[in-house]
């Protein structure tokens, strides 16, 4: 699988957006609060992930962006743990991954627990009940 971030991988319409943040499920991985709701497989990429950092916590725009970056790449390279779970089940997933950590946190760290988080979202989608697994 290509290690690529295209733009319709990302979630930008404000009808999902909100649809996700008020019928969506949701759990808090430190430094992450992940909303997320399933679907049918409907397009060429099954996930599409919308990635925000919390203004309260870090104040600086330059900080946020950076942040920003950085949990783009840890999850550029690491989807295919999730695509590989959509695929096997036909299924889509809508999600939004908010960091609420502290500004000072490093590549490495972000990495490892955008890795937690996409292994905790599959038990999330396997655990969901079946009539639950449509939009």
């Amino acid at each position: 699988m290509r290690q690529t971030f295209r733009k319709k991988e990302r979630l930008k319409s404000s009808r999902v957006v909100k649809t996700l943040f008020f019928h969506g499920n949701s759990f808090l991985l430190h430094p992450y609060r992940v909303n997320w709701i399933v679907g049918s497989r409907e397009g060429k990429y099954p996930a599409r992930i919308l990635i925000g950092v919390s203004r309260k916590n870090i104040k600086k725009a330059s900080e946020r962006n950076h942040l920003k970056r950085l949990c783009r790449e840890a999850y550029r390279k690491n989807k295919y743990l999730l695509y590989d779970y959509l695929n096997s089940h036909n299924l889509s997933c809508d999600f939004s991954v908010i960091f609420i950590g502290s500004p000072h946190t490093n590549y490495a760290v972000i990495e490892k627990k955008i890795i937690l988080l996409l292994e905790r979202l599959i038990s999330e989608l396997e655990f969901q009940p079946a009539e639950n697994k449509t939009l």
